[in-house]
């Protein structure tokens, strides 16, 4: 096991500091691996205090399994509001409506598992009808932005050959552009029905829920002819628990606290870069060292 600690600045003193917190002899040396990321081999275990103050200086620390790297992953699946988008594009549909406040609670209350996905989405689309359905496009131009780091992180899965699936309770009207203007693999959403040229309130098909998000996961997995410790999975809210558990590993990105709990790794200060670093195999960096 490795541990891993970064954030948006750590200086030297919270570096020695972190070193003297770990289990680790004088000997053993952080590896830099980013301008504000660190490794070091060889360990078993978080501190309690290294948690602790970790958590007080707003720095992720991570233990992760040696076997977790770019060149041993084969899938990410990744979730999209939220996750690789900073908004959630249902609540700035409402917005259009002046509805922002009720569909976004129901939002909330679906994210921190208080209400079956399928209910809460078919509650929030349900008050949308009659909506122009311009207000979709004026949502990309004007609101949807990509998660900063989102680049990075897809660009150094196609450097290791790691396939992008990006599975999404959302809608495919922006799934397929996140997909296009990131270039992954895959895409699979929700479809809004729109008649007239309006919204109608409802969702065509099978609404794909937590249960559908692992079974895209597993099924995209067999295709490649990956084991499940190949895969891994990132997302923030409930509905991406039974996706990140048919995964090798889950990340849990800036991810509510029933994620966080049940997730491999938890990202809660840094950006999506992170994960480059996270899954950064040790001898890539094994020049630069640093106590």
């Amino acid at each position: 096991m490795r541990l891993v600690i970064q954030g948006s600045t750590i200086s030297f003193q919270q570096l020695g500091h972190i070193h003297q917190l770990t289990s680790a002899n004088h000997h053993q040396q952080f590896i830099q691996i980013g301008e504000h990321a660190y490794t070091l081999p060889n360990q078993q275990e978080i501190p309690r205090e290294l948690l602790a103050f970790c958590l007080e200086q707003q720095i992720d620390i991570s233990l992760v399994d040696d076997n977790h790297t770019l060149r041993h992953l084969g899938l990410a699946v990744m979730d999209m509001d939220s996750t690789l988008i900073t908004i959630e594009c249902i609540d700035e549909i409402a917005d259009m409506q002046g509805l922002k406040p009720q569909v976004a609670a129901i939002t909330e209350s679906a994210m921190r598992g208080e209400i079956e996905f399928a209910e809460s989405l078919r509650r929030r689309v349900a008050l949308l009808q009659g909506l122009d359905a311009s207000a979709l496009q004026r949502v990309i131009e004007e609101r949807l932005r990509l998660t900063p780091g989102a680049e990075a992180w897809i660009a150094a899965c196609k450097q290791h050959n790691i396939k992008t699936m990006l599975v999404s309770g959302g809608f495919d009207f922006f799934a397929d552009r996140v997909k296009a203007m990131l270039g992954l693999d895959v895409a699979k959403a929700n479809t809004l029905e729109i008649v007239d040229g309006k919204l109608t309130g409802r969702v065509l098909g099978d609404i794909v829920d937590a249960q559908a998000k692992a079974d895209y996961l597993e099924r995209y997995r067999q295709e490649l002819g990956l084991s499940q410790d190949q895969v891994v999975a990132i997302g923030d809210g409930a509905n991406d628990l039974k996706m990140m558990a048919a995964a090798g590993c889950g990340v849990a990105y800036h991810a509510k606290p029933v994620v966080q709990q049940q997730a491999s790794y938890a990202l809660n200060h840094v950006d999506l870069e992170g994960l480059v670093y996270l899954f950064t195999p040790l001898s890539a960096h094994s020049s630069s060292t640093c106590h």
